[in-house]
């Protein structure tokens, strides 16, 4: 699809960046649907905490593989074709669940979904990295990462609705549909940044602007190599250890709610929503003082260092959650874990760029995926199985203590923030 040629744009990159916001908000939407229909799907189709765990596992594990297949494919052939394939995949998987009739089926449609879904991440750091000066990208990941919590805020009424009105098959045939009209305005309004013709020149110094120092570092670094850099160790350990606390709010919220607080259904839709409008100030504001702070003179390994590790601090909020009997303070609770995570995934999904040049970012970004992946794997069927034999309150718990332990292995593997000296070229 060609651009129109003459035409100038000012502040293109936040064209760019609302793209992929959007499509953010799809895929959360998307991935949400089978969570807010727990209730129903497993009780029409006869599953328990057990299996609804595992359902959820298998989307991780193609989701944590493909993370890691993603991030090499922005890298290789560009965020224009990696975004068109990732779409096209989550979206068609995610129509196919309407015609799930059991565990089995089901198990492959997550899995299918998680293939496509994984993209989205890795996609969205490359763009942040390549129109954004690195001032400013904490701040770009804050709006796509605001695309999460809009996408959990609408996902819990939305789903409801459509399940009320036309049941929970419809409803996946609708939800999956979103993502097809987002990739006509995509391939219609993005180009790569040096062949975008709309963006002015005045606009693409600012974006260069401090990155001078990547212009003789073209080449994509092997994932082998990358594996070399404790930098890299340091993204994908951390992200292991705190990342499967939000999967397990986002996995699990509606059916704790309808099972440890007896929920029904509509409620879910009134109340599910509440967590996650927390997390998207989170992640809004996560970026916004990352800016504020470098703005101010603060170093990139300083201004990252104290907003980790303060959010860090807010997520054992969860433990409360676990032992009180109010319903409404244990939603307190829960939301004020999900701003501390925002807050806390904004910053640590930039230190790809904060640590590699632009043409390996994806691929770093990815492997971070892996490594969250995989912890949320073992978390979330772990839930399923505690959920069964006892209760949340154990795993509540457990998901409390992992953002401190997370981020003290992310700072003593990381140590200071700034471009590694490469020595491995692919």
């Amino acid at each position: 699809m060609e651009q129109i040629t003459g035409f100038k744009m000012s502040g293109l990159r936040w064209l760019i960046i609302g793209l992929v916001f959007f499509i953010t908000v799809i895929n959360y939407v998307d991935r949400m649907t089978i969570s807010v229909l727990a209730p129903v799907i497993t009780e029409d189709l006869g599953l328990s905490n057990t299996e609804f765990g595992a359902i959820s596992v298998w989307f991780l594990i193609a989701y944590t593989v493909s993370q890691g297949v993603s991030g090499k494919i922005f890298d290789r052939f560009g965020t224009k074709f990696g975004f068109l394939i990732s779409v096209v995949v989550w979206s068609v998987a995610a129509m196919l669940h309407a015609f799930a009739t059991g565990l089995t089926s089901l198990a492959i449609f997550r899995f299918l979904l998680g293939v496509g879904e994984a993209g989205n991440f890795p996609g969205a750091a490359k763009v942040a990295a390549e129109w954004f000066p690195q001032k400013d990208r904490a701040f770009a990941q804050g709006i796509f990462n605001s695309g999460v919590a809009l996408g959990s805020i609408v996902a819990p009424p939305l789903i409801v609705w459509l399940q009320l009105m036309y049941g929970w098959k419809v409803t996946f045939i609708a939800t999956g549909a979103l993502g097809f009209i987002w990739l006509g305005f995509w391939m219609l309004f993005y180009f790569p940044r040096k062949e975008h013709k709309w963006l002015t020149e005045s606009e693409n110094e600012y974006i260069e602007s401090g990155e001078v120092q990547e212009a003789s570092t073209a080449k994509s670094i092997s994932y082998t190599d990358l594996l070399k850099y404790k930098e890299t160790w340091s993204i994908v350990l951390a992200r292991f250890l705190v990342d499967p606390v939000w999967w397990l709010y986002i996995v699990w919220l509606p059916k704790y709610l309808f099972d440890a607080r007896g929920f029904d259904l509509k409620q879910i839709g009134m109340f599910a929503w509440f967590p996650f409008v927390a997390a998207g100030v989170g992640s809004l504001f996560g970026g916004y003082l990352a800016r504020l702070l470098i703005g101010k003179g603060w170093s990139v390994s300083k201004a990252r260092k104290v907003i980790i590790g303060l959010s860090s601090l807010l997520m054992p909020a969860g433990i409360v959650a676990a032992y009180t009997d109010d319903s409404m303070v244990a939603l307190a609770m829960i939301s004020l874990v999900l701003f501390g995570f925002q807050v806390w995934i904004n910053n640590v999904q930039t230190l790809p760029s904060d640590f590699f040049p632009s043409s390996s970012v994806g691929s770093v970004a990815g492997l971070g995926g892996v490594g969250a992946g995989i912890g949320a794997g073992i978390f979330i069927y772990s839930t399923g199985w505690v959920v069964d034999a006892y209760s949340y309150t154990p795993i509540l718990v457990a998901a409390g203590l992992l953002a401190p332990l997370g981020t003290i292995v992310l700072f003593a593997l990381a140590g200071d923030i700034k471009k590694v000296t490469l020595k491995h070229l692919a």
